[in-house]
Order: C-alpha cells, then structure tokens, then sequence
C-alpha cells in the first residue's frame, strides 16, 4: 500500500525544472532577465555547442553578497517580493524564486559575484542540486552564472534535446527578445567562441533595426498611442512586408515578452483588411500598463498574462494599430528615417544627385471619355470641370503625396511623378480599395444609395437563388439593392448600389446572392460583412485594359491619398510603389 510521504528537496526541484526549464534557451531567459533586473548596463553571452554544453552570461550588475549567494540558489527565496499584495504590482521580470534552484538541480552551475562595498567576491557551486558553501574569489562588479551540461542527471531529458544547431538558434531567438526588450542595455553573443552579436546600448529604433535588419525598418511605421495609464509604441510593418509565418512578432509587456492569444487576436483584426490570404504580420510592439492592472504569475515560464480589464485592452491595442495602418500615405510621415537606419547598419552611400523639385509632365492623353468619373465620384461631375485643357498640372501647384499622372502603362498600371520620383499604382487594385471603403462607410451610415436601372435586367437563377431572394428583401435593401422574383426560375434587377452601376449587374447579383445563402442575411450584415462588400467592391473597380484619361488618372490619386487603408488591395497586395530617383540612378549607375 502507498503512503503519502514528503518529497526530497532535490527531487522536488528536478519536477520544478520540468516546467521552467524546458532546453537551454529557457536556462538562458531566466538568467538574463535576472541580469536585467540587477540593474545590468552590459551583459555578455557565452554558449558552447548550442547550450548543452556551457551558457555563461557575465553582468556589470550590482552584486550578490556573499550572504545571499546560498539564498540566490534556495526556492522561494527572493529579492522581487516579499508581502502578498507585492504580487498585485509586479514590476521585475524574475519574482519567483524558482529559477536557479531549479537550474541548479539539473545541472553543474557557477555562481560568482561581488558587490560593491563587499571586501571580496564570492563563489557558490551546486551540482545535481547539492550545494557547496560560498567561498572568495576574484570578480568584478556584477555577476557571472556558468551552467554547464545541462540534464547531465536526467538523460531521458537530455535525449529529447535537438541538435546543436537547433537549440542554438532557440537561444539566439531569446537573446534577441531580450536585446528588443531592453535597447539601453549592450548585449554581446558568443557561439563556441565566435562572436554572433554585438549590440552597443541604443534608442528603441536603432535596437530594433540592429536586430531586425535594415529591411524591417524600411517598411514598417512607428506606432505611438497612450490612452490614460496604458501605452503602446513601437513599429508594425506594413502589409507588403508581411511573412508566410509568425517569425518576426514580438510583443512586450512592461518590458516581458509575452504569447497572449488576447493581443493576437487584436493584431489579426487590425491587419485583417490589408493582410493577403494567410500571410502573417510582422511588428515589434511595446504596451506599458500599470503593473496593478495586470497579472504575469499566470505560468512558470512568466510568458502568459492576464489583463485586469481585457477588453479595454484588446480595443486600444486594435485601434491603435489600426489607426496606423488606416493612415493614407504613411510611408512618407511614418517610416523610420533613412539616416537611422543608414547610421545603424553603418552602409556608406555615395552622395546623393541634386534634382530640381520643379515638375514638368507631357501632355500625355488619352481617346477615351470620362464616364470614369461618376463611378469613382457619384454626382461630383464639377470635379471634371478642375482641368478643361486635361493638363496634367500647372506648374505653380504643390506637388501630393502620390505626385501627377503621367501615362499609362499596358493598360494595367498609372505612372505618376512626384518629389521624390516615380510612383506605379495598380489602377485596379487601388481603386477596388478606394470602392471598398466607400461602401463599407456608406452601410455603417445606412446611406448606402441606390441607382435605379433605367431599363431593369432579368435574368435565370436557380429556384435557391430565387428563395433567398424571397428571403431576405431587407438585407438586399440594406445593402443598395432592389431585386424582385419575376418567375419561378427569373430574377428582376431594378436597382444597385451608386458606385457599381456600371459593373456586370447579373454577375454582381449572383455573387451577393451566394454569399447571403451560404452564410445567411444576418451574418452578411455582420461577421461577413467585409468580405461581401469586398466583392462588391472587386465588380465596382476599374478593370484593368480600361485607357483612362490623365484627369481621370489624376483623379483616382487624389481619391486614394484621402481614402484609409489605400496602399493595399482588399486582398492585401501593394496597390502602389515608389521608385525614387536616387534608386533609378543606382540602376542607370549615374554618379559612378
């Protein structure tokens, strides 16, 4: 018969390792962030054959005194808390106390240290868990933690470790979200003694480039929004740069990289109306709220959370992100500045070309009518009147965002000149996103108008198509459409919404038709409310092949400049791209 009995401390310490030692990469977070909350301003990083073998991580921070150095491997013993309501206001990133004790009882571990004031530097040793008394030693300010072959006495953990080169790359990951996480400190990283890193101590975004690269920086904006004691910063990348996985998402709690499905699902939804199919965002993000509203001892390993108010921080996280990406033309206000990221990478440039910012453009046109314009504009037929000559600009005028049409290009693409250079723009593409988000705006206002037919358009349908419409006159109504049962198997078109009068009525009609039986009147008008409108807005869009006039062209900029969200396609692909001169004299090899 079994009898309950007490378990061995060294035993209860390897079950503790279980959950907060996983590989060596979770040895390597723990020790840095106790680095981190020692006051550390450079912490060095010595690996040996991807962890299993030696993590040294060598600190300037304050000191253990030789007192404390046996406590500093006990469990439970901390200096983070010490009373119950501590627990409500956590601002370290260790607070546990179990860390090293675990650490200790899988491994063969060195803890020296000295603090100033002390006479001398002490050392503690535990192997397998036993620990030998501290005795003095020579050391520098700050603290130096070796642990070497990790789960020596557990090889069933040990044989369930990956290669070398696997479990490095895990360590190398989480230096990194420590190096993110805290850019004011330097950090360095050794790899069986080749140096992998160097890090000098820096502002937020030049540790964000140094880490990421030069290309994350290029195209991501800054992101900087407070709302009461909670605020975000930091950098999301646009749509264009987005990854077939979730390799480059980093998101910081009060200084503690955190996996919270809450946050995700915020970020998703910001992104949900410019990401392509199942591409994954990129963005660096760090939220500081007041520790009291926030609740990190939620797992072991500290990388979950729980938010007092949750959905007040879902919401601030999406607005705010999504204010970011809703910017029209943010590229030219948001992104970080070219000599940053020039500074940080150290790339030397030859001397830019000096250009005259006066804009000159041919008369280029067109043979074709403007009947563009009440599609894009609905009644604003005065807008035709801006440019009688179809000049493309005067010459006094200040040049926008996306500069002035020159031509077209196959039919397919609107080249544009602006300070910088030149623009492309998938005239398709980009006003599919300029109709989108007119009837998204025109059904949140329930002013959706329609256009009656001046002659109606019947056509066959299925005898389902025939009952849906029976079904759900309302909806239809709602959504700027007028459709009537003509027979049993015919359908009545006599009205649609203004903007895509001039779309394929029947094909439109049949669309919205499926979508409504698939998923029914009053999810179309809510869960799948985008996606219909999306749609709708694919059959409004300009087609591509369409020759269309330099006003017309100049028109559909200026709509995109003022309309949220236009860089992307509802799909999520670039509606538009840069080309500065600078690059095209790169390509032409002018200055050389």
């Amino acid at each position: 018969m079994n009898v309950i009995k007490l378990l061995p401390d060294v035993l209860i310490n390897q079950i503790a390792a279980g959950e907060v030692i996983e590989r060596p990469a979770s040895v390597l977070k723990e020790i840095l962030e106790n680095s981190i909350d020692a006051g550390a301003t450079e912490i060095t990083v010595q690996i040996m054959q991807g962890g299993l073998h030696l993590i040294r991580v060598v600190d300037n921070g304050k000191g253990i005194s030789g007192s404390d150095l046996p406590l500093a491997l006990a469990r439970h013993a901390t200096s983070k808390i010490s009373a119950q309501e501590d627990l409500h206001k956590i601002a370290s990133l260790g607070f546990r106390g179990e860390a090293l004790a675990s650490i200790g009882a899988v491994s063969r571990l060195l803890l020296a240290s000295y603090q100033s004031g002390d006479k001398h530097a002490w050392r503690i040793q535990a192997e397998g868990g036993q620990v030998t008394r501290p005795e003095p030693t020579a050391h520098s300010v700050g603290t130096t933690l070796e642990v070497r072959d990790l789960f020596f006495n557990l090889p069933a953990r040990r044989k369930f470790l990956k290669t070398e080169a696997t479990e490095f790359a895990h360590c190398e990951e989480v230096f990194r979200r420590i190096a993110l996480s805290h850019a004011d400190i330097a950090f360095n990283l050794q790899h069986n003694n080749k140096t992998r890193s160097h890090l000098y101590a820096a502002d937020t975004i030049q540790r964000i480039t140094a880490v990421l690269g030069k290309e994350f920086s290029q195209t991501a904006v800054l992101v900087s929004e407070q709302a009461n004691d909670i605020s975000l910063q930091g950098m999301v990348a646009l749509p264009n740069y987005s990854r077939s996985a979730r390799d480059l998402q980093y998101f910081f709690v009060n200084g503690r990289y955190v996996r919270d499905k809450l946050i995700s699902h915020a970020l998703r939804e910001a992104y949900r109306d410019v990401l392509h199919l199942d591409r994954h965002p990129a963005y660096v993000l760090y939220l500081q709220i007041n520790p009291q509203n926030v609740d990190v001892n939620v797992h072991p390993a500290k990388a979950e959370v729980r938010f007092r108010d949750a959905q007040a921080v879902h919401q601030f996280v999406f607005h705010s992100i999504n204010k970011v990406l809703a910017s029209p033309h943010r590229q030219a206000d948001s992104q970080i500045p070219p000599a940053i990221v020039t500074q940080v990478t150290q790339n030397s440039k030859r001397p830019p070309v000096s250009y005259s910012r006066q804009v000159n453009l041919p008369l280029t046109t067109v043979a074709q009518p403007s009947s563009f314009y009440p599609t894009l504009y609905g009644d604003k037929s005065d807008l035709l009147k801006m440019d009688p000559s179809n000049s493309p600009i005067q010459p006094t005028q200040p040049i926008p965002p996306l500069g002035f049409a020159l031509g077209q290009l196959l039919g397919v693409y609107i080249l544009a000149q602006n300070e910088q250079g030149l623009i492309i723009v998938d005239m398709h593409a980009a006003h599919e996103r300029v109709v989108y988000e007119k009837l998204k705006l025109a059904l949140d206002q329930h002013s959706l108008s329609m256009q009656p037919l001046l002659i109606p358009v019947t056509f066959q349908a299925d005898r389902l198509d025939v009952a849906t419409v029976e079904e759900n006159h309302a909806v239809l109504n709602e959504l700027g459409f007028e459709i009537a049962t003509l027979s049993p198997t015919s359908l009545i078109i006599r009205a649609v919404p203004v903007v895509l009068k001039d779309a394929d009525i029947i094909k439109l009609a049949r669309d919205v038709l499926a979508e409504i039986r698939e998923f029914g009147g009053s999810q179309i008008l809510t869960s799948r409310r985008n996606e219909l409108l999306a749609t709708m807005a694919c059959h409004g869009s300009v087609r591509a092949n369409r020759q269309l006039t330099i006003t017309e062209m100049n028109a559909l900029l200026r709509e995109m400049e003022a309309t949220e969200r236009s860089d992307q396609c509802n799909h999520g692909r670039p509606t538009w791209f840069a080309i500065s001169l600078v690059e095209l004299d790169k390509m032409f090899m002018r200055g050389n």
